[in-house]
């Protein structure tokens, strides 16, 4: 998969991209990430990339110009890739845009800066707008590193495992059950004893009651949207009235 991001900040993006499982599958080739620089397509010599707004007001907008020009140069490399503007004003993104966008071969993303992008970029050169929350933040680097990790993870061979995937939260449509290493006494609180118990089949039991009990006390609004068994809804009726006594 190739992952273009545009920016006027490209040093934002170098430890976040070199590091950890990012870094590791862009030196297996399974993800290729590239960062352009919108100001290299400033035709001004100070590679001016924003402007004062038409019609007054506080703050600067991007230049439509180097923008165009960035994105003109990735679709003419790949007419397939998605543009990708990220916005306030977009989607908000979650799991399933995650895997919506790890299904593509080319996405770019268009780090947003100032009081926007001029209009007529969204309008005529953007195929689709995310945001990742309702809340401000200085540009659209942050949120690009966001979903640059969450889609990178869901490509084949990223992570290894498929299995570990599978059981993650928002994966289930439930949160995820709680997790214990050794020592099995840390601080005076034990491991719960299932879990040492060898027996497989109880600890898929326990922890599948686990994550319905953690979804009913922290995220309630996901069950309202997941339709569970007979089995499920015994489960999360036994934890509910364990947690009574």
């Amino acid at each position: 998969m190739i992952i273009d991001i545009l920016t006027i900040f490209p040093g934002m993006m170098a430890g976040p991209i070199t590091e950890s499982i990012i870094g590791k599958a862009r030196e297996r080739k399974l993800i290729d990430i590239r960062i352009i620089n919108i100001r290299d397509y400033a035709a001004d010599p100070h590679r001016t990339t924003d402007d004062r707004p038409f019609g007054g007001g506080s703050g600067m907008v991007m230049k439509p110009e180097p923008l165009a020009a960035s994105i003109g140069n990735v679709r003419e490399n790949d007419p397939a890739a998605r543009v990708i503007l990220l916005s306030p004003q977009g989607r908000l993104f979650d799991q399933e845009i995650a895997f919506e966008l790890s299904r593509l071969n080319h996405i770019c993303l268009v780090c947003g800066r100032y009081e926007g992008v001029d209009e007529r970029i969204r309008t005529h050169y953007v195929d689709d707008e995310i945001s990742i929350g309702d809340y401000v933040l200085t540009g659209g680097e942050l949120p690009a590193l966001v979903i640059v990790d969450s889609v990178a993870r869901l490509l084949p061979g990223v992570l290894g495992s498929d299995e570990s995937l599978n059981e993650e939260s928002f994966i289930t449509g439930l949160l995820e059950y709680p997790h214990y290493t050794r020592p099995e006494i840390f601080e005076n609180h034990r491991v719960p004893d299932i879990l040492l118990s060898g027996n497989h089949g109880a600890i898929r039991r326990w922890r599948r009651q686990q994550a319905l009990l953690r979804t009913w006390q922290k995220r309630p609004d996901l069950l309202h949207g997941n339709e569970l068994s007979s089995e499920d809804r015994k489960l999360l009726a036994e934890a509910i009235e364990k947690r009574k006594d």
